[in-house]
């Protein structure tokens, strides 16, 4: 039994977006070695169609700002928040990880599509068209993907992975967590600088 390290995320976390180029590192360095990484979409907010509060749109701009200074070179496009009706509502995001991936498209590369499309593009990844184009552009058929996106399968894959967030204890993203080959379960430290800090911190606890 090899250890597991799994990396707790949402695909419009906008600390996750800022954390993607230190894990993308930190995931490269870690191949072919013993360690087992397993991808967990936590879920940030549940479906809704109700438009975002402002004090909450405000709230979450002033978080880009200071994402942007916390971690140079994270950019993000704010016209974001004028060419969309912005809506608290990730889950539909992470079920469309999940689909893609049932449909042979690696969780990364799905992650890395919203990410992009919501951060760079200032496009809406809360609106399940925008979610069917994107697979489109990685090569799924769009039947295939739209139906999988709302399948009860999928529904149940999330389920799990909110399940499994819940009893690592993990209360915010981005997060890593190893399990070792005993079962203890030990955080990781996030460093956005790069991966050099949580190699050593893994290796410690290896």
């Amino acid at each position: 039994m090899s250890a597991t390290l799994y990396h707790v995320h949402d695909p419009m976390c906008s600390w996750c977006w800022a954390f993607r180029p230190a894990w993308d590192a930190l995931f490269d360095a870690l191949q072919g070695g013993a360690l087992t990484v397993v991808p967990l979409l936590g879920g940030l907010a549940p479906d809704s169609d109700v438009p975002m509060p402002e004090a909450m749109a405000r709230q979450l701009q002033a978080t880009w700002r200071q994402i942007q200074q916390s971690v140079p070179g994270t950019r993000f496009d704010f016209a974001f928040w004028s060419d969309n009706v912005p809506r608290r509502s990730t889950w539909i995001a992470c079920r469309a990880v999940i689909a893609a991936e049932q449909l042979g498209v690696p969780e990364r590369r799905m992650t890395d599509a919203i990410q992009q499309a919501y951060y760079l593009e200032a496009r809406n990844p809360s609106d399940a068209d925008v979610l069917i184009e994107l697979a489109t552009r990685l090569g799924l058929p769009e039947a295939s993907f739209a139906a999988a996106l709302q399948a009860p399968a999928t529904r149940a894959r999330f389920d799990d992975h909110r399940r499994q967030v819940q009893d690592l204890g993990v209360r915010g993203f981005p997060s890593l967590v190893l399990q070792r080959t005993d079962g203890e379960r030990r955080p990781i430290p996030i460093d956005f600088s790069g991966p050099d800090s949580m190699l050593r911190a893994i290796a410690a606890l290896d």
